[in-house]
């Protein structure tokens, strides 16, 4: 049942993404027009202190008009490492420098429409080295004990996909 990409040719980009309609081949031989949409890698990064409390930007998606508890997370600049760009991203919007990160885990968020890869980082030591460079990312910054996640979930107070997967995950691996 696989599909095949025939080709591919852009119908809009810019600096951030690229909308591409592809000729797909299905497997009983018909061919239909697919958009895709081409994403640089995003990197994701948090810590979880000692008292298993992890660090949490709550923000609003202005797409959505919904609020939300989300981690760190930024696009990986060109010829960039993603643990690099994650550390640099959570410095930058929670003024928090991580220690050694550990990658968490790796997820497509939508691979029905697009090719985008968040690469999801975690660490155990942070240090605060002053204010949030890009404040505007977050309406505040908190330590939230990581006993909460699955209810917050449940609740809707993380909307994203990809960073209820990661708070799951560092639940399961912290508390489990």
């Amino acid at each position: 049942m696989r599909w095949k990409n025939l080709k591919e040719r852009t119908v809009y980009s810019n600096r951030w993404f690229r909308v591409n309609l592809a000729d797909v081949a299905l497997p009983d031989g018909r061919h239909l027009d697919h958009f895709v949409i081409r994403l640089r890698p995003v990197a994701v990064a948090t810590v979880v202190n000692e008292a298993n409390e992890v660090l949490l930007l709550w923000r609003h998606r202005f797409i959505t008009d919904t609020w939300g508890w989300e981690l760190a997370a930024g696009v990986v600049e060109d010829g960039e490492d993603p643990a690099f760009a994650a550390a640099r991203e959570m410095e930058e919007e929670t003024g928090w420098r991580p220690g050694p990160l550990r990658h968490l885990m790796s997820v497509e968020p939508s691979n029905g429409l697009t090719d985008a890869r968040h690469h999801i980082y975690w660490s155990d030591e942070a240090r605060c080295v002053g204010e949030p460079e890009d404040d505007f990312e977050s309406d505040r910054r908190e330590w939230v004990p990581l006993k909460l996640v699955p209810d917050m979930i449940a609740r809707g107070e993380v909307p994203a996909a990809n960073m209820a997967a990661a708070l799951l995950l560092l639940h399961h691996m912290r508390l489990g």
